[in-house]
């Protein structure tokens, strides 16, 4: 358990799918010195036949490409260079590489992220999952059913990693009490062995699984939205978000649960008799709900609420008697309003501190913050000098046109591709490509978009793909060889379940 925390406590500052610090650091030291060295040699060699400035701007993206997989810099750091690059290039005034940097969608994302901080500091998070776990039971099926379940919930409004630590505890002090009760001879047996292994990476799985559900779920869903937003000038609303994603998440976790539970680690012949104890101590600890957690909920649900249905609110509206608009019900200024009002509601009568202070915000992500602003500024760039054009014509030449074998390639490519990148730096590079792939082919761009958007948060194969797989290989109950014996299923389900969700849901 002490091994696990301390993990979790690493991890939890890191992105969502960054690799482990001791990996950045191993295939850092070379990448430090690769990226400024392809850099020069593309801007003064000028190799490729582009339009001005478009070889600067392949420098920059293979510079920040190399930071990016080897994790020379935190990633953050590296999402920071178009800022100077292009300017000492001359791609971009100084004012245009800044612009994306304080998109609108950096505040949807802020918001959000106080709101979960919200939910963690009230403790509501651990009282859902309690709840869901109580409503399900504790057979071991049922059992990996509500801790997947959890999960996946939570991470729609919360960080994956965050989710995977505050799961993970409650899992493996169950797994202790099973070991307890088996007899000294056949410890572990094969069925206790197969429980542990698929709790435990049902945990991982489902909070990756999570976040494609909603906008804010997971930060390339938001990078996805504001280059459309910003470059392309379509509107992404987080109810059509939830409307496209909701059924190839749900899709996908019931894959998964069934795969690990009665395929790859058949445990539901195990009895289980002991769990309640577990549930029942910390519902005991947790207490009666107080006023300051009904109030969080309230503001939660309220949030949730006006995302989920803006778009039919929007036309009934009143208009502004000073601008003589309508109300600006967007989801970043519901985010926005629901921030402050965390800062302004007080707990309870007796207690006069707001739901939320600001000292809680130095465990908000600030970082991911940057990353939004570096991939919407390279993708600026990338787009204003014809290299995103130049991509998609070679794409569609490659693949002679057939839309169909596109999606499944670019589907692929992003689900193998995650297991060794940052998925955020992973859709800012490919998603630029595929708008431009669709608008060349006369499609929506949104039906190449969303499922390689979505195929970003399907890393299960490697410990070091996702902060969550890392996590619970670090607990010792799942080998790196059952990882990637589930994670190779689960891929080619993942694969399947994106490319018909697009072909049924997305707009052509």
């Amino acid at each position: 358990m002490e091994k696990t925390s301390g993990l979790a406590k690493d991890l939890n500052a890191q992105d969502e799918n960054s690799l482990p610090p001791e990996s950045g650091w191993r295939f850092g030291r070379l990448g430090l010195w690769i990226g400024p060295m392809l850099f020069a040699l593309q801007v003064y060699l000028s190799p490729l036949p582009l339009q001005p400035g478009g070889n600067e701007v392949v420098a920059v993206a293979l510079w920040m490409l190399i930071w990016w997989i080897s994790e020379a810099v935190p990633l953050p750091v590296t999402a920071l260079l178009p800022i100077v690059l292009f300017s000492l290039t001359g791609v971009m005034s100084l004012d245009e590489a800044l612009a994306p940097y304080s998109s609108k969608i950096v505040y949807l994302f802020f918001g959000g992220f106080l709101l979960a901080l919200g939910l963690e500091r009230h403790d509501l998070h651990k009282r859902i999952a309690l709840l869901i776990i109580r409503a399900v039971g504790v057979s071991p099926p049922r059992m990996i059913l509500g801790f997947m379940l959890s999960t996946a919930i939570l991470s729609m409004w919360i960080s994956n990693t965050a989710t995977a630590v505050m799961m993970l505890p409650m899992a493996l002090s169950c797994l202790q009490l099973i070991y307890q009760d088996q007899p000294a001879s056949d410890l572990p047996n094969r069925d206790a062995k197969h429980f542990s292994t698929a709790l435990v990476l049902g945990i991982a799985f489902s909070a990756s699984i999570g976040g494609m559900g909603t906008v804010i779920g997971t930060p390339p869903n938001l990078v996805m939205r504001g280059y459309f937003e910003n470059t392309l000038g379509i509107e992404v609303s987080f109810f059509q978000w939830m409307i496209w994603a909701m059924p190839v998440m749900l899709v996908i976790l019931v894959a998964t649960y069934i795969l690990l539970t009665f395929v790859i680690f058949p445990c539901h012949r195990f009895k289980l008799d002991r769990a309640e104890q577990v549930f029942a101590a910390e519902r005991e600890r947790l207490g009666a709900i107080s006023v300051a957690q009904w109030r969080m909920l309230a503001v939660f649900a309220t949030t949730a609420l006006l995302w989920m249905s803006s778009g039919f609110l929007r036309p009934l509206l009143p208009v502004l008697p000073l601008t003589g608009k309508p109300i600006p019900l967007t989801d970043e200024v519901i985010a926005i309003v629901a921030a402050i009002a965390l800062f302004v509601i007080p707990g309870d009568k007796r207690d006069k501190r707001a739901l939320l202070d600001w000292q809680s915000t130095t465990r908000l992500p600030w970082g991911i913050l940057l990353l939004f602003g570096g991939g919407l500024s390279l993708a600026g760039g990338l787009e204003k000098t014809g290299v995103i054009q130049a991509l998609s014509d070679f794409v569609q030449q490659m693949a002679g046109g057939q839309i169909i074998l596109l999606l499944v390639l670019l589907v692929a490519l992003a689900i193998y591709l995650t297991e060794v990148m940052s998925n955020v730096a992973l859709v800012q590079v490919l998603v630029p490509v595929v708008a431009a792939v669709a608008l060349g082919l006369d499609l929506n761009p949104l039906f190449f978009a969303v499922p390689t958007t979505l195929a970003s948060s399907c890393a299960f194969m490697l410990p070091m793909a996702t902060p969550p797989n890392a996590i619970v290989f670090a607990t010792g109950h799942v080998t790196v060889r059952q990882m990637i014996r589930a994670g190779f299923w689960l891929n080619a389900v993942s694969l399947l379940v994106v490319i018909l969700g697009a072909i049924l849901l997305l707009p052509r």
